[in-house]
């Protein structure tokens, strides 16, 4: 067990750093950020920060030496320097996990050979002559590049066999996964911790909206059947057992009209869907990730109140001038979160805002309608 006094790591400068800084310093630790951008919103709060690349071996000696642990808050860090991280001092997740999450080709061969259900796909190289036939029934689909895609970023639409080329041209003849689109009823996603001493914890399933692939609102708990949020926690937990993953692991799943999950996508860190977690459950997703990196027992994962989290993008300013926060403020049982963040831009997170109630219906209306006031004032 790593004690709290203890400097920790992680690997990467965001606002989900930055939220497992502030974790960490209120369990008594302190903290090193590695992240190449001098004004990272997780720096600006740590004891240390080692501006450098992520595979500049000097800094990774630093880190390395004067950590106990290392952990990472996105998924495309090098797997390479959580090898070598790895001769150190511990490390969660490892580099083996983190590997497979963020390449979608190996992501889904993992899944298929473990047998999880997916939606159809079929993965494509560019740089190699197009297979002669396609099955048609994967149109219309959704082209997604192997590598460095989130919020809605290398993906392109692709409705029938004769836009493919251009598709794949579009995505610069890289690696690729053709997706058959799926008529779904929601998307959910599971936050599920599990620690070296394999016990996990699961979070309330969330129910997630998107705008132009950017998550836009998650409702907790979702409006799903209870054995069907079961399933999602029970499937997230083998994923989990699979990989031996250690660490905080969000899943996002297709639910079908039939009832059906479709395993989409996975994150090896903590999820922007289990922000809720900061203020209506027992434990956050942030010290629950300080908990596993230091090997202390999980902390409970339940709900304590119904809640609603909305995404604050840079949409909202209008210029240097944010929105008017005693929008949010005014409600009692709201919570604003901002991430520290210098400049806004179309499509950037800049914060986020929960709403708590005795009811979903009451926090999903009060939350809805402050977005709606937000919006209104641009």
């Amino acid at each position: 067990m790593i004690e709290p006094g203890a400097m920790l790591g992680i690997l990467g400068g965001g606002q989900l750093g930055r939220l497992f800084v502030m974790a960490a310093h209120s369990m008594g630790y302190r903290v090193t950020v590695l992240d190449p951008a001098r004004d990272s919103p997780a720096g600006r709060v740590a004891e240390r920060h080692l501006c450098a690349d992520y595979l500049d071996f000097v800094a990774l000696d630093e880190l390395g030496s004067t950590c106990a642990g290392v952990t990472t808050e996105f998924e495309n860090v090098p797997a390479d320097a959580l090898r070598y991280l790895s001769k150190f001092c511990l490390i969660s997740p490892d580099a083996d996990s983190v590997a497979t999450a963020q390449d979608r080709v190996r992501e889904k061969k993992f899944f298929t050979r473990h047998g999880f259900a997916l939606a159809p796909y079929l993965v494509l190289d560019g740089q190699r002559p197009l297979i002669a036939t396609i099955d048609p029934a994967l149109f219309p689909g959704i082209l997604k590049s192997s590598r460095f895609g989130y919020d809605g970023k290398g993906q392109v639409s692709v409705d029938s066999p004769g836009e493919l080329r251009g598709a794949l041209i579009h995505m610069n003849n890289g690696g690729c996964v053709l997706e058959k689109r799926v008529s779904l009823v929601r998307e959910i996603s599971v936050i599920l911790a599990r620690g070296r001493d394999q016990q996990t914890a699961c979070y309330p399933v969330a129910e997630n909206r998107h705008v132009n692939g950017i998550l836009d609102v998650s409702i907790i708990p979702a409006e799903i059947e209870e054995s069907i949020a079961a399933q999602a926690c029970e499937i997230a937990r083998q994923v989990a057992v699979q990989l031996d993953y250690v660490g905080i692991l969000g899943i996002e799943f297709f639910l079908l009209d039939n009832n059906q999950l479709l395993i989409n996508e996975m994150a090896p860190r903590p999820h922007n869907s289990g922000h809720f977690t900061l203020d209506a459950c027992v434990t956050s997703q942030f010290e629950q990730q300080v908990r596993v990196l230091c090997g202390l027992p999980l902390g409970g994962a339940g709900l304590l109140r119904p809640a609603v989290m909305v995404n604050l993008l840079g949409d909202l300013w209008q210029g240097d001038s944010p929105p008017d926060w005693r929008l949010i403020l005014d409600h009692p049982d709201a919570k604003l979160h901002l991430y520290g963040k210098q400049t806004a831009r179309h499509g950037r997170k800049m914060g986020h805002f929960t709403v708590l109630a005795d009811t979903l219906n009451a926090a999903l209306a009060k939350a809805l309608n402050i977005k709606q006031a937000l919006t209104a004032v641009r």
